[in-house]
């Protein structure tokens, strides 16, 4: 299976405490190269580590976002 991918860089901007305690953390990150009106996402603030760890994304953390997609999903860029 062939994939196509791309990775933008961003940065943590805060980590956001849930109201209720039965809600995830999320972590707010600014997405370089976004639009403006999209730049910021928020993700579950719940990663796992290279020994299988639980850990948690700290404000100002510089993060990659991945994009990856089966090749069949994707068309080819136009040339203009």
């Amino acid at each position: 299976m062939s994939i196509a991918k791309t990775t933008k860089p961003g940065t943590v901007e805060k980590v956001i405490k849930s109201v209720d305690p039965r809600d995830p953390e999320k972590a707010q990150i600014n997405v370089q190269g976004a639009e403006p009106l999209y730049q910021e996402i928020r993700i579950e603030n719940r990663l796992t580590d290279e020994n299988g760890a639980e850990v948690k994304l700290k404000e100002g953390a510089e993060v990659d976002l991945h994009v990856e997609a089966n090749k069949n999903q994707t068309v080819p860029k136009d040339k203009n």
